[in-house]
């Protein structure tokens, strides 16, 4: 099934503001938690189509990249699923900003004193993971007050994104609570040569004037190790080539996109007086229309 558009999702038309987009969110978001509809799956993907719309249309970049080419322009999927499940009770949360979440649990239940009575505190952590990590998946081990909680990190997730650990936060404050959960929210750190858009790879490759003239291979460095390429006769500076199923999965699915590498060109600066001879033997050849 095809994704509804995200300004339709939220109620809101394509130039609306930041804060009308916010305030969309939070009404539709207080309408369809999962917490105030209870075992109502319809409001659960609701939820989820929300989410994934608003983060998208609250970040600046990702929102010019969907109004210029559309989903594909977010790597295929809003960026993660706050309920996706399958990770022995972890869960995707965004951070709204703000106290954003905070404020739409307040929303529902009165500033939060009912919750607030039966839950213990939630807790909020952090850790850092490598890009390939980002890409393929972890585990890691983490410590909260003394306690060693395993984290499986899903293939795909974001820098910035949070996990949601049901019942990992602070203890139930009466006999018949809940403990509180855990938010941990995973940093990427910078790869030296590779950057990542939705589930694309990125990276540049930069090649002599005698081999975009003539063609070439060139070695590709990607997730999945080095790659050789080819270059063929011709090649423009700024050409993209496409090497297909070796960019970053989306989240909850198998299929990875494409690593995307831009050619730049190097334009020699000092010629001896034979390549300037040949250089310009070539120039007025192409003037005499020998050359097409």
């Amino acid at each position: 099934m095809s994704k509804r558009d995200y300004y339709e999702v939220l109620g809101v038309n394509k130039g609306a503001s930041d804060d009308e987009i916010k305030k969309a969110f939070r009404k539709l978001a207080v309408k369809y938690h999962p917490d105030k509809n209870p075992g109502d799956k319809t409001a659960e993907e609701k939820f989820k189509e929300i989410n994934e719309a608003y983060s998208v249309l609250s970040d600046k970049t990702k929102r010019s990249r969907y109004d210029q080419f559309g989903h594909a322009g977010v790597g295929g999927d809003g960026g993660g699923n706050p309920f996706g499940g399958g990770f022995g009770g972890q869960s995707f949360n965004f951070d709204f900003g703000g106290g954003g979440f905070e404020d739409i649990i307040n929303a529902m239940f009165g500033g939060g004193g009912f919750r607030a009575a039966r839950r213990g505190r939630d807790y909020r952590t952090s850790i850092t993971i490598d890009f390939e990590e980002a890409i393929f998946g972890a585990t890691k081990t983490i410590a909260v007050e003394g306690e060693q909680i395993k984290l499986k990190i899903p293939a795909g997730i974001y820098d910035g994104q949070s996990i949601r650990l049901a019942g990992k936060g602070g203890d139930a404050p009466s006999a018949d609570g809940q403990r509180g959960d855990l938010y941990v929210e995973v940093r990427v750190r910078a790869h030296k040569t590779l950057t990542r858009e939705g589930d694309l790879i990125l990276s540049e490759v930069t090649i002599p004037m005698t081999d975009a003239v003539l063609g070439t291979e060139v070695e590709v460095e990607t997730v999945d190790g080095k790659i050789t390429m080819k270059i063929p006769a011709g090649t423009q500076p700024g050409t993209n080539f496409k090497l297909s199923g070796h960019g970053a999965p989306r989240l909850g699915s198998d299929q990875r996109g494409p690593h995307i590498v831009t050619i730049n060109v190097e334009i020699p600066r000092n010629l001896t007086k034979k390549q300037k001879e040949l250089i310009e033997e070539f120039a007025n050849a192409k003037k005499r229309g020998l050359f097409r």
